[in-house]
């Protein structure tokens, strides 16, 4: 066992990885619109995949793919514009939290905005997190409330 694999064997070092790999094949797949299963088959061969957590990956970039429609209608009540003009890595990074947020609620919505929020000052514009942040901060709320108001009440 990994050093910084956790007891019920999620390593979070891999998670990170696979979220970095998840939004650049969707950004990949929001530009080029090819099919998500060769996007990811394209990631599997040309990325060093063996480093990241290759199943969460895959559920993350199938996930939203599966629930484009989903998280872009729920997304848009904290956007102060459409999804469609959010730069592509925002919208890209905003889709797998969103994805995270509804869908995986095995991962504390904290992780999901931090994750979320270093992706976007690492490969968004200069002060795309702060939009980021402000957009999952509000979503979180709402999604997750009873986990959010615990948190906010210690």
């Amino acid at each position: 066992m990994n050093q910084r694999q956790r007891p019920d064997g999620i390593d979070p070092a891999a998670r990170s990885r696979a979220r970095r790999r998840a939004l650049q094949a969707l950004y990949a797949w929001q530009v080029a619109h090819a099919p998500i299963e060769q996007v990811i088959a394209q990631f599997q061969h040309e990325q060093d995949m063996e480093v990241a957590d290759l199943a969460y990956f895959e559920d993350l970039v199938r996930g939203v793919d599966a629930h484009v429609s989903e998280l872009d209608a729920r997304l848009a009540a904290f956007l102060d514009r459409a999804v469609e003009t959010v730069d592509p890595i925002e919208r890209a990074i905003l889709r797998i939290a969103a994805y995270e947020l509804l869908h995986r609620p095995d991962v504390p919505y904290r992780v999901v905005l931090n994750e979320a929020i270093e992706s976007a000052k690492r490969f968004g514009s200069d002060q795309g997190h702060t939009y980021v942040n402000g957009v999952l901060d509000k979503a979180a709320a709402s999604w997750r409330a009873v986990e959010a108001g615990a948190s906010r009440s210690r």
